[in-house]
């Protein structure tokens, strides 16, 4: 009988202990998993608003279409004014600036236009996956833009988000409520999210 008992209480340690294991573990797991999600999300991100910065440049606004950003990336070009010769010392000294070495011609600018495929985004960039949330079986990000009123100025504002509750989707789920909990508790979109199309920010993620 005593045995027995001492066998019970061998497994009862075992089992206590790997509870206690495990449950140090799952959030390690968690927010191992959730950082490399985050990574790909935040890098798919800042794709988007490479590609949103330029067309602003082009078109002077934002466009809430992935096909219009994709399409921009793929077949579209931006300027570049290309510049040849400089200003010597001794002219400098005499009070020249670049624009009178334009127009003496010591200076000589040339707009050209460069693909946009071959200018901002590396070889292998895959633009028609640019609207797809890492991680997820085929979600999209939410995109959108706005022209706000500040300073008596138009504004052209967009943002691009996913939820945690999407990018997250199959993980521990109370581990993703807490995360969304604390996200808003710091008055944070609880989720992954690049500009904002209610208060400008410049087109900051909200990761930086």
């Amino acid at each position: 009988m005593k045995k027995l008992i001492q066998i019970a209480l061998g497994i009862a340690i075992v089992v206590l202990a790997y509870f206690i294991w495990e449950s140090i573990q799952t959030p390690i797991r968690f927010n191992k998993e959730k950082d490399q999600r985050y990574a790909a999300t935040i890098q798919r991100l800042k794709d988007i608003r490479t590609a949103q910065t330029a067309y602003k440049t082009e078109y002077r606004k934002f466009t809430a279409s992935f096909d219009t950003l994709i399409d921009f990336i793929k077949y579209d070009s931006m300027k570049l004014v290309r510049a040849e010769g400089s200003i010597s010392d001794e002219l400098l000294a005499q009070g020249w600036t670049e624009a009178i070495a334009v127009q003496e011609g010591l200076i000589i600018r040339d707009t050209i236009r460069i693909a946009i495929k071959d200018t901002l985004f590396p070889e292998n960039f895959n633009a028609d996956k640019l609207w797809e949330v890492p991680f997820t079986e085929n979600d999209k990000f939410e995109m959108a833009t706005a022209v706000l009123t500040v300073s008596k100025l138009n504004v052209n504002v967009f943002e691009a988000k996913v939820l945690n509750d999407i990018l997250l989707h199959g993980m521990d789920r109370q581990l993703v409520i807490n995360l969304n909990e604390r996200m808003k508790n710091l008055n944070n979109f609880p989720g992954v999210k690049v500009g904002d199309i209610v208060e400008p920010n410049n087109n900051a993620g909200n990761w930086e």
